[in-house]
């Protein structure tokens, strides 16, 4: 009965808020300037964060963000991530593994098939850990903001064969190093990495008439151009849709590509990425207006040039920047000055985000409050803000398939929405409010040991599972949690939560208090 009221006053304001246009603070004041970028640059304030922000100052804050490398990570989180083995093994290890576990399931008996299902539970569950231990507990927050911003715009899908194992991999090589650096060089790495290679299948593409020799591995098999990722590299990674290409520059791109495959069994580094002369389109091509002559890999690393210094690649990226840190439907005035800084820093993504957080529409109170938290940004700010210690990850995960948003788990290449009208919906919001009620009042087992052979481990299916059965997975109470407490949790919010919120939270059960906070629709906004 009790959550049924609770539901009740949270959608019906949350309603109001919809029409409204989402809340508006008054006067801009410190501690709303702090607040405002502790939600842009990073995943919310944690307790603390709002007193740092106001002695040190929006502009200092803003700058520490820009380094990350300045900032120490708290030692008990290096020791989390250090204990992670997936963090040790390259990315033949763990194709080897994939295969071992894949050949003992053919066996056809319960030993091998529980072998499987434990390898890919142990990836999903410690890949998951590392991801969302880091956005939880690092001070590094627009570093993490900006992994998730990356992977999204490069998205590939941990369902799909290979990339089960590999989507780790592909997050810490490929979009970390570069969160934050040039863009041309997170291209490169994106583009080079066999989990994107296997995900839009350009390791299978080879050039017309090519017949693999006889006994050459399963990989060399002839295929013909397959045009995928040269289609998703202009139109999401780079130029955008309307980024004035044509349907041959996309088949001229792809065969620039042909020969960019993998070789599991291959020598020399830890990389698999090859690059296959005999699969490679040889053949002169017209792309973008250019006359390419055939040259080999050059040709696909010379496109990359092409792409990553393009002006219709600074406009895209400089719209979906300013879409994801100011407005879902941003000024104009600012999109263009974005771009502009990207082509005059060729593409250094620290300049453009100095400039993005120095405009005056980044500064404008009205648009503090005016996003709407997708799911991963819901649930992670809901860990951040309580403070609890999270050694389970699990419950989290569980979360997030519940609300429509499972890590790695967007199966198209476009990436999951940051707008409102993607998430802003009844059944969202009633699933936001079951979570915030298991997670406020303590019952779901962050404190759980989670061994990795634990049969109801962490994979896909299982997940979904304790999706299914509720947040909490079907855990016992014996690894629940302290309850939140709602007056510790308005301190750290600070003028995030209304004083119409807080006023229903002060005349409403003590029980359900810091449920009311985190199912509010004030901090569901951003």
């Amino acid at each position: 009965m009790a959550l049924c009221k609770l539901t009740r006053l949270c959608v019906g304001t949350l309603s109001l808020f919809a029409l409204l246009g989402g809340p508006a603070f008054a006067d801009p004041t410190s501690d709303a300037e702090a607040l405002h970028v502790l939600n842009r640059l990073g995943y919310g304030p944690a307790p603390g964060d709002l007193a740092h922000v106001r002695q040190i100052g929006v502009e200092r804050y803003i700058d520490e963000q820009l380094h990350p490398g300045r900032i120490p990570l708290p030692a008990g989180l290096r020791q989390q991530l250090g204990a992670l083995g997936l963090t040790q093994l390259s990315q033949r290890e763990l194709i080897a593994q994939y295969r071992q576990a894949a050949q003992a399931a053919k066996d056809d008996n319960e030993d091998g098939k529980a072998q499987r299902r434990e390898f890919y539970q142990r990836v999903a569950f410690e890949s998951g850990e590392e991801r969302l231990l880091s956005a939880i507990q690092s001070p590094r927050q627009l570093q993490e903001v900006m992994v998730d911003f990356w992977f999204n715009h490069f998205n590939v899908f941990s369902g799909k064969g290979l990339d089960r194992v590999l989507v780790e991999n592909y997050e810490r090589e490929a979009i970390r190093p570069y969160a934050m650096g040039r863009f041309r060089d997170l291209l490169g790495a994106t583009a080079h990495h066999p989990a994107m290679l296997f995900y839009l299948d350009n390791w299978l593409s080879t050039a017309p008439g090519y017949h693999a020799q006889r006994g050459a591995s399963p990989l060399a098999k002839s295929s013909g151009l397959n045009e995928n990722y040269a289609r998703e590299l202009m139109e999401l990674h780079t130029l955008g849709v309307d980024g004035g290409y044509t349907q041959k520059d996309v088949t001229e791109l792809a065969r620039m590509l042909t020969g960019w495959t993998l070789n599991p069994r291959g020598r020399g580094g830890d990389s698999i990425f090859s690059f296959d002369a005999q699969r490679h389109d040889n053949g002169d091509k017209e792309w973008l207006g250019r006359h390419v002559a055939g040259h080999g890999q050059a040709e696909g690393e010379w496109a990359l040039d092409v792409l990553a210094s393009h002006p219709a690649t600074a406009q895209h990226l400089a719209h979906e920047l300013a879409q994801y840190f100011v407005a879902d439907d941003p000024p104009p005035a600012l999109v263009d000055r974005l771009s502009r800084r990207f082509v005059d820093s060729a593409g250094d993504i620290g300049a453009v985000l100095k400039t993005l957080f120095d405009s005056s529409e980044f500064r404008d109170p009205m648009y503090r409050g005016a996003k709407f938290k997708p799911p991963y940004r819901y649930v992670v700010s809901a860990a951040r803000a309580s403070n609890l210690p999270v050694t389970n990850v699990r419950p989290l995960l569980a979360t997030l398939y519940q609300l429509g948003m499972p890590l790695y788990g967007c199966p198209t290449p476009d990436g999951y929405k940051n707008t409102e009208a993607a998430w802003l919906n009844p059944d969202g919001v009633t699933r936001r409010i079951n979570f915030a009620t298991a997670f406020a009042s303590g019952k779901l087992p962050f404190a759980r040991p989670m061994d990795a052979s634990d049969a109801g481990g962490a994979g896909t299916r299982a997940l979904q599972r304790a999706a299914d059965k509720g947040v909490d997975g079907g855990f016992t109470p014996a690894w629940t949690t302290a309850p939140v407490d709602a007056e510790s949790l308005l301190p750290t919010l600070g003028e995030g939560i209304s004083a119409k919120t807080r006023a229903a939270v002060a005349q409403s059960d003590p029980t359900l208090r810091a449920a009311l906070v985190l199912g509010s629709p004030d901090f569901m906004r951003y």
